[in-house]
């Protein structure tokens, strides 16, 4: 795959990668950045170096909207670039930047990277400033606000780019089996009721789809299941792993059951074939998000889209955001206006020319009832309803260093007893202690 762009797969924005690791406290306790301006002189001239993550057609957006900031404040200068061959080489980058003093003021960032960078003591903390009225920060969703406060200490940055998983139907799959389509008003129970009528083995048509790939994606389609049931993830200080509690063995005992006794699931070995059957018409729903519906469209899939069944009424989903990191350089202008330029970029006028502009999910709330979204929507059907469903993501997926430990643990424990290895409650048991592990390696 190319370098990331924001409409990229979102296990790669949200993957952890092992260039995480390479971002400690340890190792940047000794770094230091250069000394700047200690007076704020919002005149005087100003260079701000921003890392934007992106390639080809974002990058030139991003670049434009830099050079309209630019002739709005004369006194700034923006000096854009990708910032790294690869989106998941920025972290990388950074902690060499952290450790020679030269680091950008502001980069995009994958969100599992916040507690990181947090962490590193060279994020800035807008706190403050975010809580002013002018900017609007009850617009963004829960888990992107939650993103950018890993800790709920300080606010390091702006949410970047938002997505959500959402249920998708097959309308060809569920006519030829005489299934009414799934509504807002769904429950799990429902679900596994119409997964189980869809399923045809002499067609080898399947009612729905999970990876056993033992990646993020078997484990972030997991988490929904797991809230909606009154799970957590982690403890309340991020040190333990509680997924092995009685909503986790629910959660994943359902899954094993329409798995394992319904045989209503098709089980993809490689997070993309599921996607290509869903599109072909053999598989009657999936779990996705705003990145599947270009490709349905070029593939010409008859298809609709609502948000997740609930337990008690919770439609909770899960979220991958990213954001827009803002650095401290120690210098009062360029952290001044580092802070002015994302404010902008992400005010609703300019995401509308950026995220709405590139087929991205809207990040405010008030961009959903624009001329620019509707348009969007009428090019890719159902963009409106995962949209809407940024409400229904209130909690967001930890991002200690010690998640790629924990996500590998449960998805690989998920794989085993959807593929009829071993019980929900002891492959649970099994992978909280590893996670636990890798939780207390970081």
């Amino acid at each position: 795959m190319a370098r990331h762009t924001a409409r990229s797969s979102r296990l790669v924005r949200v993957g952890a990668t092992a260039a995480a690791l390479a971002l400690t406290t340890a190792g940047l306790s000794a770094c230091g950045g250069g000394q700047g301006a200690t007076k704020l002189d919002t005149s005087a001239p100003v260079t701000i170096t921003w890392w934007t993550g992106q390639s080809d057609q974002a990058e030139t957006l991003l670049e434009q909207l830099a050079k309209e900031f630019e002739s709005a404040h004369k006194n700034v200068t923006v000096e854009v670039s990708s910032g790294a061959p690869e989106t998941a080489d920025l972290l990388q980058k950074l902690s060499a930047g952290f450790a020679s003093g030269k680091y950008p003021n502001v980069s995009y960032a994958f969100g599992s990277w916040a507690s990181q960078l947090e962490a590193s003591g060279r994020t800035q903390d807008i706190s403050k400033q975010v809580a002013e009225p002018d900017v609007k920060w009850d617009e963004f969703s829960d888990a992107a606000r939650q993103t950018v406060q890993p800790t709920g200490k300080k606010t390091i940055g702006f949410p970047a780019v938002v997505d959500n998983i959402s249920l998708l139907y097959n309308k060809k799959v569920f006519d030829a089996a005489g299934v009414s389509y799934p509504t807002d008003q769904w429950t799990w129970d429902d679900f596994r009721a119409a997964a189980k009528k869809l399923t045809d083995s002499a067609t080898q048509t399947y009612g729905y789809a999970y990876s056993v790939s033992g990646t993020e994606e078997t484990t972030w389609q997991f988490w929904p299941h797991l809230w909606q049931n009154g799970g957590d993830i982690l403890n309340k200080d991020q040190t333990k792993a509680t997924f092995d509690s009685d909503a986790g063995v629910k959660s994943l005992t359902f899954l094993r059951d329409m798995a394992v006794t319904d045989k209503s699931v098709y089980l993809d070995q490689t997070d993309t074939k599921f996607a290509q059957l869903f599109a072909n018409d053999r598989i009657g729903m999936i779990t996705s998000g705003p990145w599947q519906l270009t490709d349905l469209k070029t593939a010409g899939t008859d298809y609709g889209v609502t948000v997740l069944p609930a337990v008690n009424g919770e439609h909770t989903t899960v979220s991958g955001p990213d954001i827009w990191a803002l650095l401290d350089t120690k210098d009062a202008n360029q952290n001044y206006w580092s802070y002015e330029l994302v404010k902008w970029l992400t005010d609703a006028k300019q995401d509308l020319r950026w995220n709405v502009a590139f087929g991205n999910l809207p990040l405010r709330a008030s961009e959903q009832d624009s001329p620019e979204f509707a348009a969007q929507v009428k090019a890719l059907p159902g963009l409106d309803v995962m949209a809407k469903n940024s409400v229904n993501a209130t909690k967001a997926r930890p991002t200690v260093p010690g998640y790629v430990g924990l996500s590998e643990a449960i998805a690989n424990a998920i794989s085993a007893v959807l593929q009829g290895q071993g019980e929900p409650a002891k492959a649970l048991k099994d992978a909280a202690a590893k996670a636990d592990e890798a939780l207390a390696d970081e």
